[in-house]
């Protein structure tokens, strides 16, 4: 499913590019695109675990 999310946000944010590229571009489409490619992009990862350590300093 995974893989699947990846390629359909790459195929979104590559006709937000091409839509770019007309003589007319259409801004909204260009917005969308990109608004669903971040998206897909932070859902994907919230799911990769954090280098950060977890340190509790009470000082």
């Amino acid at each position: 499913m995974k893989t699947l999310y990846i390629i359909l946000f790459f195929v979104v944010i590559g006709f937000a590019f091409y839509e770019q590229s007309k003589p007319n571009p259409n801004i909204w489409i260009q917005c969308i695109g990109v608004l669903v490619f971040f998206y897909g992009m932070m859902k994907l990862m919230s799911k990769t675990p954090s280098n950060k350590k977890d340190e509790d300093h009470d000082i």
